[in-house]
């Protein structure tokens, strides 16, 4: 390691450099007030550890790792009961259920780390590793093996500058892509959306909103949303256990201590019909960016009423109206969100097993088990 490169592991946000937010400045998932809703909400499973990085006692990156204990899940994931996810979810729990992750597993994108741009790219990832290694030695001490280590997601610009560097032999993966919205200078508001598009997605749009007719749609304050705690988390309960692959799931308490801290940087949209919550999403104000979060709803609801797509339709009309200019709307649904107008971004991953034996099948293994989805890139634009 660089030896004018040195590191400090935290576990509380409290602990963190006055200066942490300066640094931290290009993404809100890697400042003090987000370290500090993970500390007192994460998922059970969880452990998080924070990463500051200096030089000569100067801070000049922060980073983000969490440990994830897969023995304590529920479910991976429900919706698929073939054989193939049964072996899948056997070999996890036998062989991979302690990961040590660099980066963030409940988001996509480039949220792991960030640093002044004056420090090389090669000394970051080199201290960022052994950074890891630190919390892995850590954890040992605690008598917790790590089995399967981890770092997402670089963009194809980060993996090919990884490539020149030692780490560059670690098993590359890909998985579902990041699916980007990008929204275009001109357009003011959703009529100009609407124009955007083609009779066919035109037509989807105008079927969809009528289906939704009787739903109130309506911003929820902190206390609303803990009244609606319990009803909330079943909602979010019911998607989330239903998707093909889970590693964590929320506490009950994340969305309020998300609105507690972030104020309106973090928004919650309840979806009523006859004055019952049946569905609602989450949408969190990072600079340009918004950043779709977690969402619930009632099944037999969404399938009647198009719910899910005409939350899409309201988190595009909402982020054109306050001025962002691009939409991550995350992994999963590809194809309905590309039929809304959002483009696939491939996201790739470092991984690593302890076993020899299995970190040289490694390729093999993740090709065979990863959940495959087949879809379709849709143009909804004329």
């Amino acid at each position: 390691m660089n030896t004018s490169l040195s590191f400090t592991i935290y576990q509380s946000a409290n602990e963190l450099p006055e200066n942490w937010n300066t640094i931290a400045n290009s993404t809100i998932f890697l400042q003090r007030e987000y370290f500090e809703i993970l500390e007192q909400s994460c998922p059970e499973n969880m452990r998080c550890f924070f990463i500051g990085v200096f030089q000569n006692n100067q801070l000049v990156g922060v980073a983000l790792s969490q440990f994830l204990d897969l023995n304590k899940l529920e479910s991976f994931g429900e919706r698929d009961k073939c054989l193939k996810t049964i072996i899948r979810n056997f070999a996890f729990k036998r062989f991979s259920s302690h990961v040590l992750f660099l980066g963030n597993c409940m988001l996509t994108g480039e949220n792991a780390y960030t640093f002044l741009d004056f420090i090389p790219f090669d000394e970051q990832i080199k201290v960022l590793f052994e950074a890891r290694n630190s919390i892995e030695r850590m954890l040992k001490k605690e008598e917790i093996q790590i089995h399967l280590r981890t770092s997402k997601d670089f963009s194809k610009a980060e993996k090919d500058k990884i490539n020149q560097t030692p780490f560059g032999s670690v098993f590359q993966f890909t998985t579902q892509p990041n699916m980007i919205f990008s929204i275009p200078e001109h357009w003011n508001n959703e009529q100009d959306y609407i124009d955007a598009l083609s009779k066919k997605y035109r037509d989807q749009y105008k079927r969809a909103r009528k289906k939704a007719e009787g739903i109130i749609k309506r911003k929820l304050a902190l206390d609303e949303i803990e009244q609606n705690e319990a009803l909330i988390y079943e909602l979010y309960h019911h998607v989330a256990k239903n998707a093909p692959f889970n590693s964590f799931f929320l506490s009950q308490n994340h969305f309020s201590n998300l609105k507690k801290i972030w104020k309106d940087h973090f928004l919650f949209y309840g979806y009523f019909l006859n004055e019952k919550l049946i569905g609602f999403n989450t949408l969190i104000k990072n600079g340009d960016t918004m950043d779709t979060y977690f969402l619930g709803y009632d099944e037999t609801i969404q399938r009647e009423k198009m719910l899910y797509l005409n939350m899409l339709y309201d988190m595009i009309a909402y982020s054109i109206k306050k001025e962002f200019k691009t939409i991550i709307f995350a992994r999963t649904a590809l194809e309905i969100k590309s039929s809304v107008g959002a483009k696939p971004e491939t996201m790739y991953g470092l991984m690593e097993h302890k076993n020899p034996i299995i970190n040289y099948f490694l390729p093999r293994f993740f090709h065979y088990l990863e959940p495959k989805t087949i879809w379709q890139e849709r143009n909804p634009f004329k």
